[in-house]
Parts: C-alpha cells; sequence; structure tokens
C-alpha cells in the first residue's frame, strides 16, 4: 500500500495533523510513505525513529508554494503518482486528501475534509477543483473517507456517491499535548476569549469582532486571534476593530506555534469559533480537551463534536454570539460546568479510535 503524503506542510494545520496522527496506526499494513525529504524530517521530529518504507518525491508540491504548489502537486499526482504505483506493484493507494490519478487503473480511497468551496463559491479560489477535479475522483475511488457525518452528507448532496461508498471516522487530538494543565495556568491579566484558525471570510471573524464590541464586559477582557491572517480579509478586519474603537482589545497574533496552544488555550476564559461551516473543527475539540469553555456554531459538524458540552450559536447573529461572550465573562459557574463537560467529551476522542477504524476500512480493499 502506497501513502500519499505529498501535501504535508512545515507549519501544520488540520490536514498535515490528521496525516501526522495516522501514521503511526497504519503501520501494521506495512505501508510506504511517498513523502518529500523535507516533510520525512516533520515526521520524523514528531514522532520516534521507525523503520517505515519511504520513497522519496519532489518538496515543493504543498500549499507554501501558494497556487504553484498546488498546481504542481495536481501535475505530480497525475503524471508521476500512477507511474510510481506501477512501479512499486502496489495493490491500494491511500491520499488523506481527495487527490488521486484518474484513468490511470490506480485503486485507491481518500479522505474528503470538507466541501467548503462549493459552499460558499464566491469566497474561495479552489471552487473549480471542488467542482470537476474532486467530483471525478470520488466516483473512481474504491471507497471514501471523511471526518464527520455533515461531510458525508454534504458528499451525497453535492456529488451523488452513494452512502454505501463513505465511512465517516472522526478526528481526535493529541493527548499528551492537549491536557488541562491545572489552575496555576489561569491567566493572571486581563481575561481573554481566543480563536484559532485561518482568516478565511467562512470562518466569520468580523461577526465575531462585531459580537465582542456588543458585550458589556468588553473593556475588561480582550479577544486573540491566533492563525495565519489573509491579504484579501485580515487588513479589513482590523480596520474594523479600528472603527469599533476596540482596536487596543484585540490582538492579531498570525500562526501560533504547536507547542504553545495549549498553554493558550488553558489561559482563555473560552474558545469562540463562529465558523459558517467545518468539515470538522479541530480547534474546538482541542480547546475542550484542555478543559477550556466553547462556544461554536450549530451549523454543520460541529454539534457532531461538542456534544451538549459547548454553548452553540447561531453565526450568522452577532447578537447570539455576544451573549454567549458575555455569560461566559459574567458566569463564573456556567465556565467550570461547561469546562468539566468540555474534558468528559473530548475523552471520548482518541487519535488511536481515528487510526484503527481508518486501517479496518483499507484492510478490506487490500
Amino acid at each position: 500500500m502506497l501513502v500519499n503524503l505529498s501535501f504535508l506542510i512545515n507549519k501544520p494545520t488540520g490536514i498535515t495533523t490528521y496525516a501526522l496522527n495516522l501514521i503511526p496506526h497504519l503501520r501494521s499494513l506495512a505501508p510506504t510513505l511517498l513523502i518529500s525529504p523535507v516533510a520525512s524530517r516533520l515526521v520524523l521530529s514528531t514522532q520516534p525513529p521507525t523503520q517505515d518504507s519511504y520513497y522519496s518525491i519532489p518538496p515543493n508540491l504543498t500549499p507554501e508554494q501558494g497556487t504553484v504548489g498546488h498546481l504542481r502537486r495536481l501535475f505530480w499526482t497525475q503524471l508521476q503518482l500512477s507511474q510510481i504505483y506501477r512501479q512499486l506493484q502496489s495493490q491500494l493507494l491511500f491520499s488523506p486528501v481527495p487527490e488521486a490519478p484518474l484513468y490511470a487503473h490506480c485503486r485507491y480511497i481518500v479522505t474528503v475534509h470538507d466541501l467548503i468551496p462549493l459552499r460558499f463559491p464566491r469566497l474561495s479560489p479552489l471552487t473549480p477543483y471542488h467542482r470537476y477535479y474532486i467530483p471525478q475522483v470520488l466516483n473512481q475511488a474504491q471507497h471514501v473517507i471523511c471526518n464527520s457525518t455533515a461531510t458525508a452528507s454534504d458528499i451525497i448532496n453535492f456529488f451523488h456517491i452513494s452512502a454505501d461508498k463513505i465511512t465517516p471516522i472522526p478526528l481526535a487530538y493529541d493527548k499528551k499535548h492537549f491536557r488541562w494543565l491545572g489552575a496555576s495556568q489561569q491567566n493572571e491579566t486581563r481575561p481573554y476569549f481566543i480563536y484559532i484558525g485561518r482568516h478565511d471570510l467562512h470562518k466569520n471573524l468580523h461577526r465575531l469582532i462585531a459580537a465582542f464590541a456588543k458585550i458589556p464586559s468588553y473593556r475588561d477582557c480582550e479577544l486573540l486571534l491566533a492563525g495565519t491572517g489573509d491579504r484579501r480579509y485580515t487588513p479589513k478586519l482590523k480596520a474594523q476593530s479600528i472603527e469599533l474603537g476596540i482596536a487596543d482589545r484585540i490582538k492579531f497574533l498570525d500562526y501560533v506555534p504547536y507547542e504553545q496552544l495549549p498553554i493558550l488555550l488553558n489561559r482563555a476564559i473560552a474558545l469562540v469559533f463562529p465558523s459558517l461551516w467545518e468539515g470538522f473543527g479541530l480547534p474546538v475539540l482541542e480547546a475542550m480537551a484542555c478543559g477550556t469553555p466553547v462556544i461554536t456554531s450549530n451549523l454543520s459538524s460541529l454539534p457532531e463534536v461538542t456534544g451538549d458540552a459547548a454553548l452553540l450559536v447561531n453565526p450568522y447573529k452577532v447578537e447570539e454570539i455576544a451573549a454567549a461572550m458575555e455569560s461566559i465573562v459574567t458566569d463564573s459557574q456556567m465556565r467550570s460546568h461547561l469546562s468539566n463537560l468540555s474534558l468528559t467529551r473530548a475523552s471520548q476522542f482518541s487519535w488511536e479510535k481515528t487510526g484503527l477504524a481508518t486501517v479496518e476500512v483499507l484492510k478490506k480493499f487490500l
């Protein structure tokens, strides 16, 4: 079996995190990892040295090279990956992203994380990729894995793929990394809310900022936006905070290294994640694993992740987001209750469960 890791990036976000945590659980299938020398160092830095079988591929196929990187990877997938498959006499290709060689007589299974560019087509340059390429990939796949029942429903509704061909397998979190660090980690300065993620328009940060400006307690706390900025939207968010007179209360932290996230989450009074749509929502689960109260959307996969352990709001209504934030500030008993619920809920997820369920699917097609 081949595992396509051509997409791994050095600053892990959701898909890279998923792949890195899945690799150890695939070893029972003795896979060959298709990976660049740069990315192989990333794998070794996050896991103990192993006897994994590697096949070296070019290093310039990732989103870190921008649109050019995406295009190079798609051409490599179509023109080179099928040759590698035949050269190594493979039985199956597993790709943790929905990419595979078309019309090349390769048997493959892919993972779909979300179809957000189809739900918000005017907001994403990836809409043509999702509209024309991914349907062909899924139709020719032996099977499709996805990360939530919400994503499974999208695959069925957008692409008319049979439900029998789809297996939802929830994601998880690193239990050694994301955990409650104890009362000693309580924030000793001004209390803060935190958002973690990119500044894409569907992440709904303009409504989050507007909601923060409406809470009566905003002068007593801060809002931290941790995640890679976007030249199209981040300047507008900064201008909005100035216009609302709250620029001194909002901190744009850009990308936060992985090792710093648990402390930031433990010290926050809540994670606020009002996304308009998510395939899964890893930041929500990671926050709950730290015992951090969560305010998030009542749409898409997010209720699947939180269960009853979060405050769910309509992300299109600023007043609902603001009311939830104000209740977190003023009600310490609610914060404590949500913290306990979060820890209990998060304990139900593990990469071992995700990995074993994935292996069971792959074994059926080997």
